[in-house]
């Protein structure tokens, strides 16, 4: 919950604004005795393109939370309401590719990626993993217990079947939308593994990726006041994503629990 997401960050919070050899202070400072206001920040940035990491890591999350959220609900509103030949096959499939580990797609993946070009990009950062079976299966679950008499009101009306998705089922969805919105988001921020293939440009690394250029003891001795520095950017976001939508996630996830 956000009460122990806010406690593990305090500590990294709390870091970030103090001297170098505070942090490593024992016993423990909990609070900073000699304040560095924005210094560390100024360190990190200094050090490694930190704005950057944040802006890469902002596009890959909302482009994935974009994408994923729409075509899921697109997808399981489909799976959920229409009957066409081969349903349960595909929807069968999909499911069975939740599975499948992404280690073992990686390789394929990389491959595929070069051969389009996109490595070393935006594109190849982004594309792939933009869409997952897992929003499709959890729209599905929602969508399948919304009363059919709403869709032939609107198609009574003369609505198409795409406008009645836009006006009649993305605001029935609202709740279970915004949980996927939060779970997409908080995986997406986090990744490492496929930006730590894809990208060898330090300029385009997410900060999951990007974190490591503060404490490779091999390359330079580490830099801890830095690196909380960076953590408190990276953290940031997530903790004020549950703060300020925490309930609107619980309530989604139960809704979705219930049906289907």
């Amino acid at each position: 919950n956000v009460t122990g997401v806010q406690t593990c960050a305090l500590p990294i919070f709390t870091s970030a604004f103090k001297a170098e050899t505070e942090i490593q202070a024992i016993p423990i400072h909990w609070l900073p005795h000699d304040f560095q206001w924005f210094e560390r920040f100024k360190e990190a940035a200094e050090v490694a393109p930190l704005w950057n990491y944040l802006w890469n890591s902002t596009l890959f999350s909302i482009v994935h939370v974009a994408v994923t959220v729409f075509f899921g609900a697109l997808a399981g509103f489909g799976f959920a309401k229409y009957d066409f030949p081969g349903r349960t096959f595909l929807f069968f499939f999909v499911i069975c590719t939740l599975m499948i580990p992404f280690q073992i797609l990686v390789v394929p993946l990389f491959i595929e990626i070069r051969l389009f070009g996109w490595e070393n990009s935006y594109w190849g950062l982004i594309i792939p993993g933009a869409m997952n079976a897992f929003g499709v299966f959890m729209m599905r679950q929602y969508a399948s217990d919304l009363p059919d008499e709403l869709l032939e009101a609107g198609r009574i009306d003369g609505a198409g079947e795409f406008h009645i998705f836009l006006r009649i089922v993305l605001p029935l969805m609202a709740p279970a939308l915004t949980s996927l919105a939060i779970i997409v988001f908080i995986w997406s921020w986090g990744a490492f593994l496929w930006p730590l293939v894809v990208v060898q440009d330090r300029e385009l690394n997410v900060l999951a990726v990007g974190l490591t250029n503060y404490s490779q003891p091999y390359q330079k001795p580490p830099m801890w006041g830095a690196a909380m520095a960076a953590s408190t950017v990276a953290t940031i976001p997530i903790a004020l994503l549950f703060a300020f939508f925490q309930r609107y996630f619980i309530k989604g996830l139960t809704a979705a629990a219930v049906k289907g």
